[in-house]
């Protein structure tokens, strides 16, 4: 067998070690209740900002803790600790998705991103 033959077959492997371990490592949407269930696995939570609870942020105690009230896209509400500071315009966000774990009936989110309200709808400018 020619080297270069042996060669492709070794990169072959390689690739395809590289692309399973990528798959085994990805986030999926859910929701809290299977976020519950798989605290050891990474979860895209989409929902909105429950406004009747509390929020809390205290930057000169913690900068990077901001702790907040969410709904899941299937009505389940769930205290969430973004370890991030409090972004820009989060209360005017009008969905949101967290990214994190769930432990002990919290969601701990790494990061968020947020839809904000479009300035435009269908062409026509909306005040501000």
């Amino acid at each position: 067998m020619k080297k270069i033959y042996i060669v492709a077959i070794v990169i072959l492997a390689v690739a395809v070690v590289v692309i399973m371990m990528s798959l085994k490592n990805t986030t999926t949407y859910s929701d809290f209740t299977e976020a519950a269930e798989n605290p050891e696995k990474e979860f895209h939570i989409v929902g909105k900002l429950d406004k009747t609870q509390a929020q809390v942020y205290e930057p000169t105690i913690n900068p990077d803790e901001f702790s907040f009230y969410l709904t899941d896209n299937k009505g389940a509400t769930k205290q969430v600790v973004l370890h991030k500071s409090k972004p820009q315009d989060f209360d005017k966000s009008e969905q949101i998705v967290l990214i994190g774990t769930m432990r002990n009936d919290v969601f701990h989110a790494n990061d968020i991103l947020l839809k904000c309200p479009s300035k435009y709808n269908d062409g026509v400018p909306q005040e501000q």
